[in-house]
């Protein structure tokens, strides 16, 4: 693997088109709207303090990113679960670490902020999220996702 020269930064506001072209190219579709409430909740929410961060290339291109969140509860007291999103990385940046600079990165984050543990999701199909989450200390929770079809 070649590790790729990347800083890590939190996420800003103007970095919203750079994020949603990333996951067009990585999913295929364009999700604006779903990072329209994503960039509205990170920017201005009270009750989730954000956990966002952006892999920036030397000459200022995003080349990936991650987004959690940590839930404030009762009296601004913070819980010790955080989720963990979203996470994409540009297809030319791929097999660079980038991703696991990102989740690294915030992995410390949220320990400074005395998170025990990250939630996740992922597509029990996708077989190369779940071999890269493994690859990250990721391993399946306890609890099981259910759903109904209507």
């Amino acid at each position: 693997m070649n590790e790729s020269t990347v800083y890590i930064r939190l996420m800003k506001e103007d970095d919203f088109d750079a994020v949603v072209a990333i996951d067009e190219k990585v999913i295929k579709t364009r999700r604006t709207e779903y990072y329209e409430l994503k960039f509205e909740r990170l920017f201005s929410s009270r009750d989730f303090v954000p956990v966002s961060l952006v892999a920036e290339k030397e000459d200022k291109t995003v080349a990936g990113f991650v987004m959690g969140e940590l839930y404030m509860g009762q009296y601004g007291i913070f819980q010790e679960e955080a989720t963990l999103d979203t996470i994409g990385v540009d297809p030319l940046y791929r097999h660079q670490g980038i991703g696991r600079q990102l989740i690294n990165e915030f992995v410390e984050h949220l320990k400074t902020l005395g998170v025990q543990k990250i939630n996740t999701l992922v597509d029990w199909n996708n077989s190369d999220l779940i071999h890269f989450f493994s690859s990250n200390q990721f391993v399946p929770s306890k609890t099981i996702n259910l759903e109904r079809t209507l």
